[in-house]
């Protein structure tokens, strides 16, 4: 939370503008954090969601529990991606950031594709009581540090100024350390604008297991049953693959090709569109398996991220194998 500043007798200044990230970048690109695009933390329900999620897999635990308002949604989560854009924005530009954002409702609802009406502005408000309502504890490592905890995933929120009508204006959020620190360790990957024009939840999170797992390869395969655990849905695994068919049958799943193979798998092709966050080498599979030997329970994607990272703040010097680089860096790096 923001820190308290007191003058003499008078009451606390709660909120220092100093303490403040001002969201003003407009052509900000969509950023997504790596641990919620790989584990199943947003519901896919369009109807209060109010089920505990327990979700286990690679020695990762999570346990998901909804406020009286329900779990927070897929289309709930494009406040925190509009978020982490901006901050990502103004740490490229150089400028000074914060966990506590003040933010305009309309920029917000433009830049992730919403309409501006007044019932716009009424769910807005309701999103960020989900946020803060729905309570994770988790032992995923962002950031490159492995934290066990409970919090939410918005510490807080605030409206500062309405409009005559009564609409929220102005916005301050608070985003929980847990999302903070996999920002500033740029554990993020960045989203195709038309991830926004995706109406369906389970498109939207389709779309962000396939921006994360096919990375910089060519194409991912994956078992419907794998799909349908990482994905949270709650439909049967027969109803699942039917949805999946019809995304295929569609076919504007941004970025991506998305094709059924034999043996019950998925496989998700590369389109050459797909932005790359960094210039380093691609691991290789069995490396990042070597690294879940090496750091049970950890996000191995958000380790690779902070190695890329480290790799280019020391100068992205040549790597004669990226990754024996990787798990060198990794066996030196302390734990905790």
């Amino acid at each position: 939370m923001s820190s308290l500043t007191t003058t003499g007798p008078l009451g606390p200044m709660r909120h220092p503008t100093g303490d403040f990230f001002i969201c003003d970048i407009f052509d900000a690109s969509p950023k997504d954090d790596l641990g919620s695009m790989e584990h199943p933390i947003f519901s896919l329900s369009t109807r209060p969601d109010r089920r505990i999620l327990s979700y286990a897999h690679n020695g990762t635990h999570i346990e998901v529990t909804p406020s009286v308002r329900g779990r927070a949604t897929m289309h709930d989560k494009d406040i925190l991606i509009f978020c982490i854009s901006q901050i990502m924005a103004a740490m490229n530009a150089g400028r000074a950031v914060s966990r506590t954002l003040q933010l305009r409702a309309h920029d917000l609802l433009v830049a992730t594709n919403r309409d501006t009406s007044g019932d716009a502005y009424a769910r807005l408000r309701e999103a960020f009581e989900r946020l803060a309502g729905t309570r994770i504890v988790t032992n995923i490592s962002t950031g490159g540090e492995e934290v066990t905890s409970g919090f939410g995933l918005i510490e807080s929120w605030e409206i500062v100024r309405r409009s005559r009508g009564g609409r929220m204006v102005s916005v301050t959020v608070t985003l929980s350390e847990w999302i903070w620190r996999a920002v500033m360790a740029k554990s993020v990957l960045t989203l195709s604008r038309d991830y926004f024009r995706l109406r369906k939840p389970l498109e939207r999170r389709i779309y962000e297991l396939a921006r994360k797992h096919c990375g910089r390869q060519p194409e991912w395969r994956v078992s419907v049953a794998t799909l349908h655990k990482k994905a949270g849905s709650a439909a049967p695994v027969r109803v699942f693959r039917a949805a999946l068919r019809k995304m295929i049958q569609d076919g504007h799943l941004p970025d991506y090709r998305m094709d059924e193979a034999a043996g019950d798998l998925m496989v998700f092709t590369r389109a050459s569109a797909v932005i790359d966050d960094v210039a380093a080498p691609v691991l290789r599979a069995d490396t990042l398996d070597q690294a879940r030997g090496l750091r049970p329970g950890a996000d191995v994607y958000a380790l690779e991220a902070e190695w890329r990272s480290w790799w280019d703040a020391t100068g992205r010097t040549r790597l004669g194998s990226p990754d024996a680089a990787f798990l060198g860096w990794l066996r030196k790096k302390p734990q905790g």
